[in-house]
């Protein structure tokens, strides 16, 4: 366990110059505080039947079973003294196993996938848990320096009470050599980092069909997953 800090040295900052967009897009001036109306603190109490049904399996929105290697991810959302958070909507999107998105600024040529779109969502249960069915993302090249990487990545958007609650996170897999050299996961020091990469899980894998991964969500407190100001709907 480590010590909660009260300036959060865990969450990456808005400016970290070894990925370059953050230069520019970075506040410059301290963040005015302005005080959120009802509209923004309080929300449908409802996520399902405002949102449809959750699109749990990401592997079967389409005619034919995608390529890759199919995964399950499970984990739990709790809060900062380890309570798990029901009624959380988490929102899933990813590149496919080649690492390309179906986005129009995406144009490496790597092969696109007609039966997957990379997009679902999941809504944790009266104990905090989630569990989604998709593939195991591939890394792909992106320009912020010579020869860059992204490392596989699914990329998790959290929507608490209300839609101003929103936080944003990625989750990486163990032993994948490109976490170490990515300037966007470096932006979070260590010991922070590993709470964004899950843990394969015996368990959670199915037989003959699926590996599983574990990946729980801490909101806040000593133990709070990293999470993002901003983020990039490309990488």
């Amino acid at each position: 366990m480590f010590p909660y800090l009260p300036n959060d040295e865990g969450s990456p900052p808005s400016h970290w110059p070894d990925y370059r967009s953050t230069v520019l897009r970075s506040p410059r001036q301290a963040p005015l505080a302005i005080p959120q109306t009802l509209t923004e603190v309080t929300g449908p109490g409802d996520w399902g039947r405002l949102m449809g049904p959750a699109m749990l399996d990401l592997t079967t929105q389409h005619k034919a079973a995608p390529q890759g290697q199919r995964i399950v991810v499970t984990g739990r959302v709790l809060d900062e003294n380890g309570r798990p958070v029901p009624n959380t909507v988490v929102e899933i999107w990813q590149a496919n196993a080649a690492g390309r998105y179906i986005h129009a600024k995406d144009d490496w040529p790597a092969p696109l996938d007609p039966n997957f779109t990379g997009v679902g969502r999941v809504i944790t249960d009266a104990e905090g848990r989630y569990r989604y069915v998709t593939i195991r993302p591939g890394a792909y090249p992106w320009g912020n320096h010579k020869n860059a990487w992204r490392p596989a990545h699914i990329h998790l958007s959290l929507l608490g009470p209300a839609f101003a609650t929103r936080l944003v996170t990625q989750m990486y897999f163990p032993d994948d050599p490109l976490i170490e050299i990515d300037p966007i996961a470096n932006a979070v020091p260590m010991p922070y980092r590993q709470r964004m990469v899950s843990r394969f899980d015996i368990d959670a894998t199915v037989p003959n069909w699926a590996l599983g991964y574990v990946f729980d969500i801490v909101l806040k407190g000593r133990d709070q997953t990293p999470f993002e100001d901003d983020h990039d709907d490309d990488h």
